[in-house]
């Protein structure tokens, strides 16, 4: 019966080990700046009350265009600008501090100890190689 308690403490901790180690290839990175980038427009209108009796389509529509956070992020060699996915209720990041970030299938991993330490989703909206980083590869060679 112990070696069978003992088994199964070995196989949980085992998996604790391997979970964690799943969390631990982060990369670091600086939050160079914020900008404020176009990702849409919202629309407000209402039919008037003659146009859903008549079934025409005389409409008064507002449009405004929306803006969302776009950070870069600056890591060992690469750059990248991220917006966050979650549109309605983005947190504030501190430039010019250290991030820790690793990419998970379509989308970046994020997380400022500064900050709250909390993981962030992220979408990749483009990625560059830094250019000192080129400038040194090249002068390799």
């Amino acid at each position: 019966m112990n070696t069978k308690l003992c088994a199964l403490a070995g196989c949980l901790l085992l998996a604790g080990v391997c979970a964690a180690k799943e969390h631990d290839d982060y990369q670091k990175g600086t939050l160079l700046k914020m900008e404020s980038a176009p990702c849409g427009v919202q629309e407000k209108g209402g039919k008037s009350m003659a146009g859903e009796i008549l079934g025409t389509d005389s409409q008064s529509k507002k449009t405004q265009e929306v803006l969302c956070q776009e950070y870069v992020l600056q890591g060992e060699k690469v750059v990248y600008r991220i917006r966050p996915k979650d549109d309605k209720h983005p947190a504030l990041l501190p430039i010019g501090e250290t991030a820790q970030f690793r990419l998970h299938k379509d989308k970046l991993i994020l997380k400022v100890a500064e900050a709250d330490d909390k993981e962030r989703e992220y979408i990749v909206v483009s990625m560059t190689p830094r250019e000192d980083r080129r400038d040194s590869v090249a002068s390799k060679n």
